[in-house]
């Protein structure tokens, strides 16, 4: 299954990428205003990146993957959104929980797909 690859190769960038934001606010908050600059557009990057894996997770689920998965992209996804206008609305007290748990949710879904076992293709007789 060429999705299953390319969906832990997605999986895998989504993760990394939204582990860069707490690295960067943390940046910000010891004072360089460039950091925020670059969070930003970051942000926006993996909430598309979410959108991304929202379309190989659907792919792979309709070529016999599991419905997990695009069911925990959808949730990480719409959840990126809401991130994206709590940081624009400067309501820390929802973005960063929600912000800890988007990564960790990210990361625990690019694990999961990583340990994936590819089911053996069936040959009609």
């Amino acid at each position: 299954m060429k999705s299953l690859a390319a969906l832990r190769l997605v999986a895998a960038v989504h993760a990394i990428a939204i582990c860069l934001q707490p690295i960067l606010a943390g940046v910000y908050l010891n004072g360089s205003g460039s950091a925020l600059r670059i969070h930003e557009p970051i942000g926006l990057a993996v909430t598309f990146t979410g959108v991304f894996q929202l379309l190989i997770a659907t792919i792979w689920w309709r070529g016999g993957g599991r419905l997990l998965a695009p069911v925990a992209t959808l949730l990480i996804t719409l959840g990126e959104g809401f991130q994206v206008g709590m940081g624009y609305s400067r309501q820390l007290a929802i973005h960063i929980p929600l912000g800890i748990a988007l990564v960790a949710g990210a990361v625990g879904f690019a694990v999961w797909t990583s340990r994936l076992v590819r089911r053996p293709v069936e040959v009609a007789a």
